[in-house]
């Protein structure tokens, strides 16, 4: 007998499609839907304090049941622990880039469902620059981070395609 999945981390770089596959994951697994963006940024784009922000997932990671949306991997030794499955977006560089410039350009000055309100879609040089340097910069990061969990599965897609397929495939 498989171990339902009650609990599912979405991770990957930005415009990925992280915030998509959760809303769909989250409805057609019945799951409540947890974009940390959303609690991580206050109006205006202001972070929330380092301080605050691991007892604000502690409390998120401690309900029941959930699909959590985003990277924060400052936090992955709060989340991992009560995690069922971990979807990864191992998306290339220039995927990413396109999903993000297309974002920017169809919801710009728009406060996406997933995002802080207070926080409009914008072009931000400094996301780019982030976004470009993930395969570098981020994505060892959340290996490393995945690598110390190896009880929880991980679900590895790397293309729109293939994110596709395997939503189709859940039951």
């Amino acid at each position: 007998m498989t171990k339902p999945m009650r609990r599912i981390m979405v991770i990957g770089p930005g415009g990925a499609g992280k915030s998509t596959l959760s809303k769909a994951l989250a409805a057609k697994l019945d799951l409540p839907l947890i974009h940390l963006d959303k609690h991580y940024w206050q109006p205006g784009w202001v972070p929330m304090t380092e301080d605050h922000w691991p007892a604000a997932v502690e409390e998120l990671a401690a309900r029941e049941t959930w699909v959590m949306d985003g990277n924060f991997a400052a936090t992955f030794d709060i989340r991992m622990p009560r995690t069922d499955l971990v979807v990864f977006l191992d998306f290339g560089r220039w995927a990413s880039l396109w999903g993000a410039v297309t974002r920017v350009l169809k919801q710009s000055g728009q406060v996406r469902s997933d995002m802080a309100p207070g926080c409009p879609e914008k072009f931000d040089a400094a996301f780019f620059v982030w976004l470009w340097n993930f395969p570098r910069d981020t994505r060892p990061t959340l290996t490393d981070a995945l690598e110390r969990y190896p009880q929880v599965p991980v679900v590895r897609l790397t293309s729109r395609r293939a994110i596709q397929r395997w939503l189709a495939a859940i039951t």
